[in-house]
């Protein structure tokens, strides 16, 4: 059996975006239950120089769709990062969500071996498409989702591993 760089990638975001949604689903039902407003959550910090739930959510999409747009070789979708309720981060998750699952894996066929330029503010990082998504792409979408667990956890939402794992 043959693995694809589509089959290590958007099998994988798309589980990953799902349970990032139902994690959020669970921060307003738990908010709803202890009467207050679910968009004091969107703005925990773990350390005031980290960002906010806000932004985890917003990067965890954004690598997502950067990820399924690069190695297809089309344009990234552009979102504003305007979100400030829960809501509003589920509605960018879904909106990620569509994206993501319209690439096909015939449109990464060799997709590992491209190269992919990453413009960052202090430098360029050229890039596999296959050190792309193992190097970059997971660590950071994982990263960012992890972030938004543990802002949620340590707030008292009663979430757990299986809940960051999602059906397995």
């Amino acid at each position: 059996m043959t693995i694809s760089i589509y089959d290590l990638s958007i099998p994988v975001l798309t589980r990953g975006l799902t349970n990032l949604s139902a994690l959020l689903e669970k921060a307003v039902e738990h908010a709803a239950a202890r009467k207050f407003d679910p968009a004091i959550l969107a703005q925990l910090r773990l350390f005031p120089d980290m960002f906010p739930l806000s932004r985890q959510v917003q990067i965890t999409c954004d690598t997502a769709k950067g990820a399924a747009a690069r190695l297809a070789g089309i344009d990234v979708p552009k979102h504003e990062d305007t979100e400030t309720t829960l809501e509003e981060l589920k509605q960018r998750i879904a909106k990620t969500l569509e994206f993501v699952k319209s690439v096909k894996a015939d449109q990464m066929k060799g997709a590992e071996g491209k190269t992919i330029e990453m413009k960052f503010p202090n430098r360029t990082v050229s890039f596999t498409g296959l050190s792309y998504l193992a190097d970059f792409v997971l660590p950071n979408f994982f990263f960012h989702e992890s972030m938004t667990y543990a802002l949620l956890r340590s707030n008292g939402v009663e979430v757990g591993k299986m809940d960051f794992l999602g059906s397995v």
